[in-house]
């Protein structure tokens, strides 16, 4: 384990833990007795641990699941909501945490995927969204529920959200707070693909392996080229010219004209090692 990795985890390694395989780094969510709920100290930890990831240069992927199964996560801690939410001051606490938690996802430089076995509710199908790309069972459900709750959805929430189905869905979901099949969840652009039960973690963790064998500078500049047009900022400024002088002055560019050429398989992850 990556030291780093492991402080990042810190009180919450009880509930969360981490695995690697060949550039896969596996985020899973360890608490079935309580069906994957999200703790207050998880929260906190997304915000620490999304950061030593993109740190970290051995990890090109993060694979988000739940344990062996499902589900994915039913969500938010509500038994914690009566002490940590108790008053204005405490839930807004709690919201700022939450947002900075799901910000780190969202704002990750790497790609992510959400394997979802089983169900994903209220903070488990935002943790979900979160993620670029999402991978679910036949058997999934999903919904976001503040409105059976007396809460508004945080403004962040709901863009990702909106960018995620669209206006119109978005407020289906927000406004009839009702669960999603797997079916409804494809239909509605809410996940990639829908896998029979037992094949998510092995479709997800193929894909992942697809991505990881790609040239890093494109999934970074692509994944921030995407931000960019969702943002509305459609102009090629400094920053995005810096991105493109960043590609062709890379030895993944070379590599990637070279295998071209060869017409072989580029090897990506060979360009970057040193030597």
């Amino acid at each position: 384990m990556n030291p780093d990795i492991d402080a990042a985890l810190g009180e919450a390694s009880e509930h969360m833990g981490v695995t690697f395989d060949e550039g896969v780094a596996t985020v899973e969510f360890r608490r079935p007795d309580k069906h994957n709920a999200i703790s207050f100290a998880m929260w906190q930890c997304f915000a620490r641990l999304m950061p030593a990831l993109a740190d970290d240069d051995a990890v090109e992927v993060v694979v988000m699941r739940g344990t062996p199964g499902g589900p994915f996560s039913a969500g938010a801690d509500i038994a914690e909501f009566g002490t940590l939410r108790a008053d204005s001051a405490g839930a807004q606490r709690y919201s700022e945490v939450l947002a900075a938690g799901e910000g780190a996802i969202v704002t990750f430089p790497k790609p992510t995927i959400a394997a979802i076995e089983g169900f994903a509710i209220g903070g488990g199908t935002q943790i979900a969204i979160a993620c670029d790309l999402r991978i679910c069972g036949t058997s999934s459900r999903f919904a976001v529920t503040p409105a059976k709750l007396g809460v508004v959805y945080a403004l962040s929430s709901t863009a990702r959200l909106v960018e995620v189905v669209g206006p119109a869905w978005a407020r289906w979901i927000l406004l009839t707070a009702e669960p999603l099949t797997s079916d409804d969840a494809l239909r509605v652009g809410l996940v990639h693909e829908v896998v029979a039960d037992e094949q998510v973690i092995d479709r997800a963790d193929s894909i992942a392996r697809v991505i990881a064998s790609r040239a890093r500078v494109s999934l970074r500049g692509g994944k921030a080229m995407i931000d960019l047009v969702v943002a509305g900022k459609l102009a090629e400024d400094a920053n995005v010219l810096a991105m493109y002088e960043e590609s062709y002055a890379s030895a993944e560019y070379a590599e990637g004209v070279a295998a071209f050429l060869d017409k072989r398989a580029p090897d990506f992850p060979g360009a970057r090692s040193p030597g």
